[in-house]
């Protein structure tokens, strides 16, 4: 069985991943910075120091990134790039500056966009984290860096990776998916693994 590696998974199980992971040829290991949401393993995504090298068929991040420092970025996807065997593939998503900034240059910063089981969300929450969430107390949402295609693909080719592929999705998604393997792969092959875990 091929494993993968939930960074950030919070309360989200393998069926709220994607199509290509949700299924009984992948185990889920869950990793969260939060121990209340009781992962597998407990840290953070720029020093994963108890996950073993070369040790994951695949990293699954969903809107987890945009919460580190800039300059934490890059530790981050160097963290990624080591737990991947040689054949590795990262999927990862998060939300997409370029799509969201056409609506604020709409002076709609604080209009709802869309309804999420969170409840109304604004680009003002897109931007720079859920508010309703840090006001209970979750600082752990609020963001602190953002991404458009261009510069997310940069930063994991900067950290090693050998190919990627994106996609950004505008109203109501707002957000990017990028798929970064560790080792070169023939442009069909990355077809293959953007059509099996890109949302439809």
């Amino acid at each position: 069985m091929k494993k993968f590696l939930h960074v950030g998974c919070g309360q989200k199980q393998k069926s709220a991943t994607t199509k290509g992971f949700n299924t009984e040829d992948w185990l889920e290991i869950r990793y969260d910075i939060d121990s209340s949401v009781n992962p597998d393993y407990v840290g953070s995504m720029t020093n994963m120091r108890a996950i073993e090298d070369g040790g994951f068929d695949a990293v699954y991040s969903s809107h987890n990134i945009e919460h580190l420092y800039a300059h934490e970025v890059p530790k981050a996807l160097v963290e990624f790039l080591r737990v991947l065997k040689g054949d590795g593939v990262v999927v990862l998503t998060c939300p997409d500056l370029k799509s969201i900034c056409k609506v604020v240059a709409e002076d709609k910063l604080t209009e709802p966009v869309y309804h999420s089981a969170a409840g109304p969300i604004a680009p003002i929450d897109i931007l720079y984290g859920h508010r309703a969430s840090m006001e209970s107390g979750n600082l752990f949402m609020a963001h602190k860096i953002g991404f458009t295609e261009k510069v997310l693909s940069g930063y994991f080719k900067d950290a090693g990776f050998a190919n990627t592929v994106t996609r950004s999705r505008g109203a109501p998604y707002f957000d990017i998916w990028i798929i970064a393997t560790k080792n070169e792969n023939s442009n069909d092959k990355l077809r293959e693994i953007a059509i099996e875990h890109f949302p439809a």
